[in-house]
């Protein structure tokens, strides 16, 4: 006989699995100067963390997909396998090369986890408690930004800096025990084959677009290859669409984007992820080079935010009920668009509890925003496509934050050298050292007030640019007048 599902403990299983992914990021980059040290890789540090975002993004479109064709369970708990050996490989590395290797590995298992953890939880919880679980789920983010970096830092110190990679081992076969042992849900019949066409096609634009990012974050620009890759990306782009036109089964069916609704939520997903991505990198800049606090206490200043978006998940339950995305949206959106305006006129004096305050604003309104656009391009589409648009969803979100990255970076690199070749005795050698308070203190007391000033003004130019992503996010919002339609299911 077919056993029932343990919701509590699936919903348990699923919030293990997504912070196991959420911390990942944050403790490599704790271990990452060790990691060198070790493999003496310096020059190739960067694919570290970007083959595993490449290799993520590629495959979340494609286990929505079979997610929808072959079922949940198998696929998550494929993508958790692939993810626990890429792990195990990535620890067991002896050079950067190898490393790269099975980070690639681990990118392509952790795809698995917020897409197919969202449609699961589409699958379990009514319409109305969703969006509470969705939040609830999605604060695994918000609380591992606090406890990795002080988790990463003890396994380099006390173990090695393998050890960021092996913990994924236990944790991952547990979460693979618990969902295969209480997690049931019905046969599914494929009915149609993979879109295998689409899923090269969506690689390589996927590939393309992100590659040209990455080329656009280093120094000096190879512009040559980013046209390149743009024109790769143009002409993958609409060989995608056309083939998604005349598929059978499309990988990601067109028909969705029909959907005012669909579009502007996933967009405005796009759009704040990429704000909370320059907000979570830049502050703690911020409190480490300009106030010379440690780098646990400047994890702190973005913990209030994680705390708030729980609730901002609660309220958006609540809101989703009542009022069409677009109001939601208005509301979620105005807290986010308060403390973006206050990081931009914060004087460099600002106390620390200051970062406090505008933590907690900005966090209820990203617990709002993303939990809602979640559930409402769930709700957009039929049952057979939840996995589909969940995916997508996460493709947006990641896309927006790999795409921020470049351009914060490039703005952030850009100031930094204007204001070093303003101030003749200033490096950018020394800005590097500034950033680091255990480093700080060899600099001279003369010039790091002058310092100080070029790294507020840097962070300040990245704090206009994420305040316009806000006003952006509102005239995209202003173009969705669809009702929400209520559902049960």
């Amino acid at each position: 006989m077919k056993g029932k599902t343990n919701v509590k403990v699936v919903t348990i299983a699923l919030f293990v699995a997504t912070f196991m992914s959420a911390v990942e990021g944050t403790i490599v980059s704790t271990a990452m100067p060790t990691i060198v040290g070790d493999l003496h890789g310096v020059s190739l540090m960067n694919w570290v963390f970007s083959i595993f975002l490449l290799t993520n993004s590629i495959a979340t479109p494609i286990y929505g997909k079979l997610a929808d064709q072959l079922g949940r369970k198998s696929v998550f708990i494929f993508g958790l396998v692939v993810f626990v050996i890429g792990s195990m490989l990535s620890g067991m590395s002896n050079s950067m090369g190898t490393l790269i290797l099975w980070r690639a590995v681990q990118g392509v298992g952790a795809g698995v986890i917020m897409p197919v953890s969202f449609t699961i939880i589409a699958d379990m919880y009514s319409f109305e408690k969703r969006a509470q679980i969705v939040g609830l789920n999605g604060s695994a983010w918000g609380i591992a930004s606090v406890v990795a970096p002080l988790l990463g830092g003890f396994l380099v110190d006390n173990l090695s800096w393998h050890w960021v990679f092996f913990i994924n081992v236990p944790i991952g076969i547990l979460t693979i025990v618990l969902i295969a042992l209480f997690l049931h849900e019905p046969k599914r019949k494929i009915e149609s084959k993979m879109d295998l066409p689409g899923v090269v096609l969506i690689a390589v634009l996927l590939f393309s677009i992100m590659y040209m990012f990455q080329v656009l974050s280093e120094a000096p620009i190879n512009w040559v290859m980013v046209i390149g890759c743009l024109i790769v990306a143009l002409v993958s782009g609409f060989l995608f669409y056309k083939q998604e036109k005349r598929a059978a089964d499309p990988l990601i069916p067109i028909q969705m984007f029909k959907s005012r609704t669909f579009v502007t939520q996933n967009l405005i997903a796009a759009l704040i992820s990429g704000f909370i991505f320059g907000y979570e990198v830049y502050l703690p800049d911020w409190t480490q080079g300009i106030l010379g606090l440690k780098a646990t206490m400047a994890g702190f200043a973005i913990t209030p935010s994680s705390v708030l978006w729980l609730i901002g998940s609660f309220v958006s339950g609540k809101m989703i009920l009542k009022y069409r995305p677009q109001q939601i949206m208005n509301f979620s959106l105005s807290f986010i668009l308060v403390g973006a305006i206050c990081m931009v006129f914060l004087p460099i004096s600002t106390p620390f509890w200051i970062f406090f305050v505008l933590s907690a604003v900005l966090g209820t309104g990203f617990g709002i925003t993303i939990t809602t656009s979640t559930v409402t391009v769930q709700n957009e589409v039929p049952p057979e496509h939840v996995g589909v648009a969940s995916s997508f969803n996460t493709l947006s979100r990641t896309l927006g934050q790999t795409i921020m990255i470049s351009i914060f970076g490039i703005v952030m690199n850009t100031s930094m050298a204007k204001g070093v070749s303003n101030h003749p005795g200033t490096s950018l050698k020394m800005m590097n050292t500034l950033i680091n308070p255990q480093t700080a203190v060899n600099l001279s007391e003369k010039v790091l007030p002058v310092l100080h000033e070029i790294l507020y003004t840097a962070i300040h130019n990245i704090f206009i640019l994420a305040l316009l992503l806000v006003i952006l996010s509102y005239v995209v919002n202003w173009f969705d007048h669809k009702k929400m339609q209520k559902k049960t299911n």
